[in-house]
């Protein structure tokens, strides 16, 4: 009886067992082992500076043209870039790892049916002469094994056989087994069972902070390209001033030479500034179109003459800058946001953990192993299976095995990697803090740079058309020559170009800026995982 309510606890305990293993892997593994909370982040001041909504594009007329805004190049490249599409897939690739090691602690069932036939010959030692024996036997088997984070290993069977022969009576067996083995040294504990699933869900985790980063690098791309193309398409219109301006001062001063108020060896200067402008439209309108080209593969619209729209700008350009925070409050955001530092520390952990596997290795494998079955005997199965828990018939056994190398060569050899390895990803991580922090530091002085160039431009805008217009009074009373109007043409020409790649300049050092600091994708309200540090509760 004893045995019996033995045999019944333990197959009570592999059940509730199973039944507990066969819920989410949340419920079994540490549910928060490995996340990133997401939580809303305080913006600096210089998010006034984020661009402002602007109409949605829409195509205006039958050629294609694309009214666009800065918003919608950035939504319509996450929607449809081919590059994005393929790496959202990583992340998906490397949750089928962890998957895959989650697998080894699910519980199995196993099957077998077996059935044999037997005709030999046995010597009567009474009549000393051969008989034929023949014989017959069905077995069938069916059970459940589960592998524990533990280190033990579980099996529950039950067996059935059926035995007839033309020598002995028809009988038939019934046994419910339950085996377990029970590692007690390499192998023993969750910590060390745990590392492959562990580094698996890291992997995960990394893969997230990578598609960030990828998102991150194509947010800045479209939005730097769309800065630019608008800022040459504002070039192209002061060239093409610029150009008109000279021609009309070209034929007034053939007009005047006609007349005989100028020197007919100004012509040269008049025509020569023409013809400089034209060269700087064409210029000009070959890299609009580059950046037009540019802009359209970044957000992969749909259609076979995608190349051939117009692309208009309509986000206005902000005059004025806002004022930027404390270079230390930049930082401090970088080292929470920064996809680049919460990947190196998941190498950090991914190492640790190895280390951890390492030092398991190190260790002699010693194994536990008990079976208990209990058996019915009858001449068919029904009253063998009844026979099961009425009879006193059962097996016992135990054992322990003990292995280990000698010397144990390449355990000790994998802990040493492990631990340099684990020093190296340290020692790298430090290291990719500091090229932040000072990637940081001058994303914020090119900003206040650039932000100091916009008002900078403007006095000089303001003065070059002083310049202007008192050397073209100076040259209308004879006290100046066409080359020298030409010179202050150039100039006040180069100034307003001047200011219009001030304003480019410090849209592009903000985008710098927020990517240098990790808030770029937050501060365009972009749902992207991997905002923050991950949480390795397994590490406490």
């Amino acid at each position: 009886m004893t045995v019996r309510r033995a045999m019944a606890m333990a197959m009570a305990t592999l059940l509730g067992v199973c039944a507990l293993t066969a819920l989410p892997a949340s419920a079994f593994f540490d549910p928060e082992a490995l996340v990133w909370p997401e939580e809303p982040m305080p913006e600096p001041s210089d998010s006034a500076a984020a661009p402002q909504p602007a109409p949605q594009p829409t195509i205006t007329d039958s050629a294609g043209r694309l009214d666009l805004s800065v918003e919608k190049a950035v939504a319509l490249a996450l929607e449809n870039n081919p590059s994005l599409r393929a790496q959202q897939q990583q992340p998906i690739i490397a949750g089928t790892f962890a998957d895959v090691e989650r697998a080894v602690f699910d519980p199995s069932v196993f099957a077998n049916v077996e059935r044999s036939r037997e005709v030999a010959q046995r010597v009567s030692e009474d009549i000393q002469s051969n008989f034929n024996v023949r014989s017959n036997q069905d077995t069938a088997e069916v059970g459940v094994r589960q592998l524990l984070p533990t280190g033990t290993e579980l099996e529950l069977s039950l067996e059935q056989d059926l035995s007839e022969s033309n020598r002995s009576p028809r009988q038939a067996g019934t046994r419910a087994g339950l085996s377990i083995t029970q590692a007690l040294l390499q192998g023993f504990g969750i910590t060390s069972n745990l590392v492959a699933l562990r580094q698996a869900r890291t992997d995960t985790l990394a893969s997230a902070y990578e598609l960030r980063g990828f998102v991150t690098a194509l947010v800045a791309d479209v939005e730097s390209t769309y800065w630019d193309y608008l800022g040459a398409r504002r070039r192209i219109d002061i060239l093409d001033n610029a150009l008109e301006v000279a021609d009309q001062q070209s034929r007034e001063a053939e007009l005047r030479i006609q007349a005989g108020t100028v020197a007919e060896i100004e012509r040269a200067a008049f025509a020569a500034e023409a013809a400089r402008r034209q060269q700087d439209l064409i210029d000009g309108r070959a890299e609009a179109d580059r950046l037009r080209t540019r802009l359209l593969q970044l957000t992969s619209l749909p259609g076979q003459t995608v190349y051939e729209r117009a692309v208009t700008p309509v986000t206005p350009v902000q005059a004025d800058a806002a004022a930027l925070d404390q270079p230390a409050d930049y930082v401090a955001l970088a080292r929470d946001r920064r996809p680049e530092l919460n990947q190196a520390r998941l190498d950090v952990a991914r190492n640790e953990l190895e280390v951890v596997a390492t030092r398991n290795g190190l260790l002699p494998r010693l194994d536990l192993f008990v079976t208990l079955g209990q058996t019915g005997f009858a001449s068919n199965y029904g009253a063998a299976y009844s026979n099961l828990d009425n009879g006193d018939t059962y097996d016992l056994s135990g054992a322990l095995e003990f292995e280990y190398p000698l010397g144990n060569r390449a355990g000790r050899a994998l802990a040493r990697r492990a631990k340099a390895s684990t020093e190296q990803a340290r020692a790298s991580l430090d290291n990719l803090g500091r090229v932040i922090e000072a990637e940081v530091r001058y994303a914020v002085i090119e900003a206040r740079r650039a932000a100091a160039q916009i008002d900078a431009s403007a006095a000089t805008v303001r003065l070059q058309e002083q310049t202007l217009a008192a050397e073209k009074a100076r040259f209308d009373v004879g006290r100046s020559t066409a080359l020298l109007v030409a010179q202050a043409q150039r100039d006040l020409l180069s100034a307003r170009l001047s200011r219009i790649d001030a304003f480019i300049a410090y849209r592009q050092a903000l985008i710098d800026l927020h990517v240098a600091d990790g808030s770029l994708l937050t501060r365009r309200l972009i749902d992207a995982p991997g905002a923050l540090p991950p949480t390795l509760a397994w590490r406490n």
